[in-house]
């Protein structure tokens, strides 16, 4: 930048701006300044014409007053006209004026772009980085309209000079962010990635900014970024501070510029080309090592560039979820910071690990933290810090460690920040119905809640309650008998008298043979909080009344008094005098069996998704596409899935109606209507307490049902090119981005229990612009004789917003063993464009696998039964993948079946055991996995009591080592 002379010291100014500070009172100041402004006024129209020191000085002076707070209704001519100054100064000056003051609408536009496009041409470094700014700081849409073809042929010049480049960059980014449909892509899109090579750091910190964000907008474009990325990350970590002295900060090498790739490297899948991948998780090897090393300095900016680095680089880790030693040394990581005295790191480190806690290959060892994690919610200062902390133990929480989770979240609820308490309970509320073993903790874990935090026990969470507890009849007894026993506190809140009027009414009669808990005692109970309560809770206790005289006809003339009295015959509110009329003449006309028949039990409500997980999202915000894993593997071989399995139809910040369907819409549970049911109650057996938890009973709509046969021959082949690339990485694992192109992401999360699945499909719209007429549908791969998959797919949005996302729920059947996947079609109009998509879904047999223990002897007992020629199938492959231990393990148990340690007499070898689920049948299976370290092979056998299932089974494990 040209050295400013003692002659532009302006020394009108400076007075000026004395002046201004000496002034005593605000009416002085606005004296000063309109006297001002009178003067420059007066020169600007005089007849003598004005030299560029005098109008820079004047220009100057209102740009001051401007920044004081006052209106500046004249001048901008001047200010343009220095612009054509071949003085560095005024012309700074000039384009300064033009940033602040002139907006968009100005009728000078065309004037102020004439002279940009003169010194963007002038070739005058120090004048073109002038402009450059200018158009950023601006960023107007007129502007993008000039310039924006003519900024990249300027970036990607030869002659270009370095500090050009880098504002050309920084300049485009802006108006891409502020316009970006008028940011042309052509031939320099191929030409700009090469910069991330350039030998000028300062052009590479700004390429990667610009790169990153057109890759997010059009990924297969800059795909070539990633192997320079990786190069010039690999040249920065392995180098010394004194190689990079000019962008060492602290004794960390460009840690600005690192930070940038590791997020332009989340653009993007893991890198195919094995030499590429393997250089890569070298880069971020030593990034975690690095981190162990003693710090060269104390000063807080060393510690704050060397973690800025690492956290990004875990964030590329999380993001890839592809390899499991990096995942677990990245939670060793942050395990050390969840101690550390610097309250931003513990912030981080649970942020950071609640998306682990979500990964298939680290979640284990996310959990070893457990206690640092439960110490901090007792012990935090900061309030933020705790509610991190809450939100880990939820991630990391499965069966093993259910309870002492709930009973930890329950403590803490006591002495909880006010502005957490709701989130807390309906945590707590999740966590205890999906973990449940028996539903007696569960009731009891629910009742707990509302004794401890009833105000913020949102409907959702009792209507949940009462909804299971209808729907499960050997907890029916228990729960009576426990609210009963809440109830009898002097003082309990509303939300227990609810739950406890409601299941009183419908299963009081379970509890009344004991003298305790006689009818009259029941009633009596009730009816001394009646006066207490709201008029929605008054209403509940007058339907639980007119139970009462149906189950006991002792209390009825009890009963009839009180719907008599006064109090409710003339009650001010319309709704108990109209309920208090109607159950009294209904009691004293209807004879027992109509009154039997009208108020009979409640039938079990249809299994739908918890609308308390919909609370929850719409109190935490819709999250981005899933790159989180809400299914996972317990020690029990069951599936578990978290809050983000239950979604919604759409996901879009600007939607405010309900993410889900409401359990019960009104304000009081009702029954739903019993109309016949895609799968028969029989399907869903009882090997879990949670009946028909994937919802595959619940009624598809009517007149849209959507079931199809995907493998039977009613189905037509698929016309277009099928997208196989990601199928092979979901045989061993649940969640990821199944397909992504320019226009679209669509990623998956799934969950199985035995012959039966759901997968939640996520379609996220990359672009700015709407997706119309968006319809998306399963069809077979392949015909086959008869229908060997039934899929149920919920029907979408027709539209997706511009940034939104859509998703669609798949209810899967094995009816009996297969080999083809089903295909996934997607059409949409985009730009008036038809796009045709298909894609093949990661639905294959070993997805319907039930984990099997078993003993050495029993092992081998079984391996002998199958021991005829066409019950095996076996196979010797070379290793494609590193030969890890650690690795293995998780791709067998993610496989499906259960490990078995200590069965093999040879302990470098794999034992498993399973059986696959079908409507028809359950087919058992054994394998073993014996890998040969030295000659870098595998020899796989599997044995199963079915041929064609060895063999599928064979062929989707050898390809995953």
């Amino acid at each position: 930048m040209p050295a400013v002379s003692k002659g532009d010291g302006m020394r009108g100014l400076a007075v000026f701006i004395s002046d201004i500070r000496n002034c005593k009172s605000k009416e002085a100041e606005i004296k000063r300044i309109n006297k001002e402004l009178a003067n420059i006024r007066s020169k600007f129209k005089g007849d003598k014409a004005l030299d560029g020191y005098s109008k820079k000085k004047y220009v100057c002076k209102l740009l001051f007053i401007f920044l004081l707070g006052h209106d500046i209704d004249f001048g901008h001519m001047e200010a343009v006209n220095l612009l054509s100054s071949n003085k560095y100064t005024e012309k700074q000056i000039g384009y300064l004026f033009i940033s602040v003051l002139v907006n968009s609408n100005s009728d000078l536009i065309r004037l102020i772009n004439n002279g940009i496009k003169n010194d963007l041409t002038s070739r005058n470094p120090t004048f073109m980085n002038l402009a450059l700014h200018c158009i950023a700081n601006v960023g107007s849409r007129e502007m993008a309209e000039a310039f924006a073809s003519q900024i990249p042929s300027i970036l990607v010049a030869g002659d270009t000079m370095d500090s050009v480049k880098q504002s050309a960059a920084l300049c485009l980014l802006r108006l891409n962010r502020t316009s970006p449909d008028l940011v042309p892509m052509g031939e320099w899109t191929a030409r700009v990635v090469h910069l991330l090579n350039d030998q000028h750091l300062g052009v590479v910190t700004a390429a990667a900014s610009l790169i990153t964000t057109l890759a997010q907008k059009s990924p297969e474009d800059f795909k070539t970024s990633i192997s320079l990325a990786v190069a010039r990350l690999s040249r920065i970590v392995t180098s010394a501070s004194i190689d990079l002295q000019d962008y060492t900060y602290y004794f960390v090498a460009a840690p600005w510029l690192s930070v940038k790739l590791l997020r332009l490297l989340q653009c993007y899948t893991p890198p195919e080309d094995a030499a590429l991948r393997s250089r890569l998780t070298e880069c971020l090897e030593t990034i975690l090592n690095k981190a162990q090393e003693p710090p060269k300095s104390k000063k807080v900016q060393h510690s704050n560039a060397k973690n800025a680095v690492l956290f990004e680089a875990i964030a590329l880790i999380i993001h890839h979820d592809s390899e499991p030693t990096l995942l677990v040394r990245a939670c060793n990581q942050l395990g050390q910071f969840l101690q550390h005295r610097e309250t931003n790191l513990r912030y981080l480190a649970l942020e950071s690990m609640c998306t682990l806690a979500s990964s298939e290959f680290s979640h284990e060892a996310v959990k070893t933290h457990i206690d640092t994690v439960i110490n901090a919610l007792k012990t935090e200062r900061d309030v933020s810090v705790r509610q991190r902390a809450v939100d880990l133990l939820y991630a990391m929480c499965d069966r093993s460690n259910a309870k002492q989770i709930v009973a930890e979240m329950l403590s803490y609820l006591e002495n909880a920040d006010y502005s957490i308490r709701e989130e807390i309970v309906l945590k707590v509320a999740i966590l205890a119905e999906k973990y449940a073993v028996d539903y007696t903790w569960y009731v009891d874990t629910i009742l707990n809640l509302i004794r401890m935090a009833g105000d913020y026990v949102s409907e959702e969470v009792w209507y949940r309650v009462i909804q299971i507890v209808i729907n499960r009849d050997e907890v029916q007894g228990y729960a009576a008998k426990t609210v009963f026993e809440a109830l009898q506190s002097p003082a309990c809140h509303e939300n227990l008298l609810k739950v406890g009027g409601y299941i009183l009414g419908e299963f009081g009669n379970l509890i009344a043979g004991d003298s305790r808990s006689s009818p009259l005692v029941q009633f009596d109970l009730l009816h001394s909080k009646f006066h207490l309560c709201s008029v929605p809770t008054r209403a509940l206790l007058l339907s639980a009344y007119i139970k009462f005289i149906n189950l006991f006809p002792e209390v009825k003339t009890t009963i009839q008094e009180v719907l008599r009295s006064d109090s409710q015959l003339r009650n001010a509110d319309v709704e108990l005098q109209q309920r208090a009329i109607e159950y009294l003449r209904l009691s004293c006309i209807a004879s027992t069996d109509i009154l039997a028949t009208v108020l009979e039990e409640m039938p079990p409500f249809p299994e739908r998704e918890s609308s308390i997980l919909a609370k929850l999202k719409r109190k935490k915000g819709p999250s981005n596409l899933p790159d989180v894993d809400d299914t996972r593997w317990n020690g029990n071989g069951n599936v578990e899935h978290s809050e983000n399995a239950e979604g919604t139809n759409k996901v879009n910040p600007a939607s405010s109606p309900s993410l889900m369907a409401d359990l019960l819409p009104t304000n009081r549970p009702r029954p739903a209507s019993s109309s016949p049911t895609m799968l028969s109650a029989g399907t869903m057996g009882s090997a879990h307490p949670f009946t028909d938890l994937l919802n595959l009973s619940s009624t598809p709509s009517a007149g849209a049902s959507l079931l199809v046969d995907v493998l039977s021959d009613s189905s037509s082949p698929a016309s277009l090119d099928v997208s196989e690339e990601n199928f092979s990485r979901f045989v061993c694992k649940n969640n990821g981005v199944i397909f992504e192109n320019q226009l679209l992401q669509i990623g998956l999360k799934s969950e199985y229990r035995q012959n039966l699945g759901r997968m939640y499909v996520f379609f996220g719209n990359k672009t700015s612009t709407q997706f119309l007429s968006f319809s998306s549908s399963v069809t077979k791969a392949l015909t086959v004789p008869s229908p060997q998959l039934n899929i149920h797919a919920k029907p979408v949005d027709p539209t997706v917003e511009g940034g939104a996302q859509l998703q669609q729920i798949l209810n899967i059947e094995c009816v009996s063993d297969f080999t083809d996947a089903p295909v996934l079609d997607i059409q949409f109009r985009y730009g008036g464009a038809l796009q045709n998509i298909a894609v093949k879904l990661p639905v294959m047999l070993n997805k319907f696998f039930q984990p099997t223990e078993m003993t050495s002897e029993d092992f081998f007992q079984r391996w002998k039964q199958l021991g005829v020629p066409q019950q095996e199938v076996q196979t010797i492959f070379k290793a494609r993948h590193p030969m890890d231990t650690d690795v293995t393990n998780a791709k067998i148990l993610g496989f499906g079946v259960a490990l078995l340690d200590g069965v093999d007499p040879n302990p470098t070898n794999f034992v498993g055991s399973g059986v696959i689920h079908t409507k028809s049948t359950q087919v058992g299976c054994l394998l073993r996995l014996e890998p040969n370290g030295q000659a870098e092979m595998y020899r796989l056998t599997l044995r199963t009591s079915r041929e064609s299932v060895s063999q599928r089974l064979c062929d989707l494990l050898s390809d995953q080592f």
